[in-house]
């Protein structure tokens, strides 16, 4: 019989469980704000969750407000807080979100123009020390060449060089055997009357 009885509760439950859905409470309020001063009469303006208002003065249920147009009048002090509601302070840090992913969007270009000019920058220094490892070796082997003609200078400094030297003997002796053949010349034409008998 229990059975039966579990069952049967089973069977009964079983389509509201089935219905049932999540709820939530809405966070939008609407607060009428009226001319009498205990809020019986129409309002003349609605005001949403999240306006803002000054406190003029207050009763035990009512307080007396100003907007920020300026408009006074009564609301029923309950449904005022200091805080700010939730849904206007959600709007905010929307606000402030969505700023700062637009910061956070520049700062990253920024960050990647930085890295591609010290990117450029690397290459440029890396270009700059290759010339200068250019240089600096051009200069050491002209270093080296300049020290092996002052070498070569001070080794020929006291003597004068021999194929210098050949070649002045040549020229020479090409000048004697020339002024010597004039020589000869010039002796016969002498002797035999400006005539050249050899």
């Amino acid at each position: 019989m229990r059975r039966w009885i579990v069952i049967l509760a089973a069977w009964l439950v079983w389509p509201t469980l089935l219905l049932a859905e999540t709820a939530y409470v809405t966070d939008i309020l609407r607060l009428g704000l009226h001319r009498a001063d205990d809020t019986s009469d129409q309002p003349f303006r609605n005001l949403v969750s999240g306006t803002e208002l000054e406190v003029l003065g207050r009763t035990t249920n009512f307080a007396r407000v100003r907007t920020a147009d300026g408009l006074e009048g009564w609301v029923k002090s309950a449904y005022l807080v200091l805080d700010k509601p939730a849904q206007l302070r959600v709007s905010e840090l929307d606000g402030e979100l969505e700023a700062l992913r637009l910061e956070f969007g520049r700062e990253q270009a920024a960050r990647l123009a930085a890295e591609q000019q010290l990117a450029q920058i690397s290459q440029q220094a890396d270009a700059v020390a290759a010339s200068s490892d250019a240089v600096e070796a051009t200069l050491t082997r002209l270093k080296e060449q300049n020290a092996d003609y002052e070498q070569r200078l001070d080794q020929y400094r006291g003597s004068i060089p021999m194929p210098w030297v050949l070649g002045a003997l040549g020229v020479m002796l090409l000048a004697g055997f020339a002024a010597g053949i004039a020589w000869v010349d010039y002796m016969s034409r002498r002797r035999h009357g400006g005539f050249r008998i050899y």
